[in-house]
């Protein structure tokens, strides 16, 4: 069987296993494959369910090579909108705190974008922070295990410029709608948001002003239906608060502000 030939029956077993972008999976995954066999698993793994992404061992994100391990949280395309509105408003040799961090791919990408941060980074999840470390510690970046602010350190309390979090924001009830590759192979404390989806925002609402420096921001990935519950809930926590989207990332973000003389 020539290259081709086998290229185009991967790519068929791909798009009947329901892959949309089968074509380009087939590509990935022949290339990443050392041999037939390896193929062969990877395509087993694939058509199953597991996610392109944890497969190849890394996601494309703002243009980075994300490292990626089993069972951590696939970047979305759409999270670049949160980073790219994130590295408007961080400042160099700012302390900038990716918040729900994953991957590390938000953070990653920041300090990609805005040289000279003094970054740091937080999830609950074990396996996430193993990999973020791999993501962010080449950055000059700093990564913590523990439930939001409080596995931060506390020297950052009332000096953090940008607070990135793009924490889970589905409604509990939701979970079970998800594409089974997130659903069964993504953790789901990166998924499950509470009954409607914006327990951990409240949260994180309610404690960013201690956090932030007088001036700055916590932005908050959202969907475009939650948007105003979650821009109320920064403003009850005392920020100004806006919405933005793109609709090119079908992405939302809600951007709150600690006013210059808090």
């Amino acid at each position: 069987m020539s290259a081709n030939t086998n290229a185009d029956a991967i790519t068929a077993r791909l798009r009947s296993a329901g892959c949309v972008f089968a074509e380009d999976e087939s590509r990935l995954l022949i290339a990443a494959a050392g041999t037939s066999e390896e193929l062969e698993r990877l395509v087993e793994q694939r058509v199953s369910g597991l996610p392109l992404e944890q497969l190849l061992g890394w996601a494309e994100f703002c243009g980075l090579r994300i490292v990626l391990e089993p069972g951590v949280f696939v970047p979305r395309r759409r999270t670049e909108y949160l980073a790219q509105q994130a590295a408007r408003l961080a400042l160099p040799a700012a302390a900038v705190v990716d918040l729900c961090c994953g991957s590390g791919a938000v953070g990653a990408a920041l300090a990609a974008a805005v040289g000279g941060i003094e970054l740091h980074a937080a999830d609950v999840d074990p396996a996430s922070v193993r990999c973020a470390r791999r993501n962010i510690e080449p950055a000059g970046g700093h990564v913590y295990q523990g439930d939001l602010y409080a596995a931060l350190p506390a020297t950052l309390r009332g000096r953090v410029h940008v607070i990135a979090a793009n924490a889970p924001y589905v409604p509990t009830e939701s979970i079970g709608m998800m594409p089974p590759e997130a659903r069964l192979h993504e953790p789901l404390v990166a998924l499950d948001g509470g009954a409607d989806g914006l327990d951990v925002q409240r949260r994180i609402a309610r404690e960013a002003p201690s956090w932030l420096a007088p001036g700055g921001h916590l932005l908050i990935e959202t969907s475009v239906r939650q948007a105003r519950t979650t821009a109320a809930l920064l403003e009850s926590a005392g920020l100004s608060a806006r919405v933005v989207h793109s609709d090119d990332l079908d992405a939302t973000v809600v951007i709150g502000t600690l006013a210059e003389n808090s």
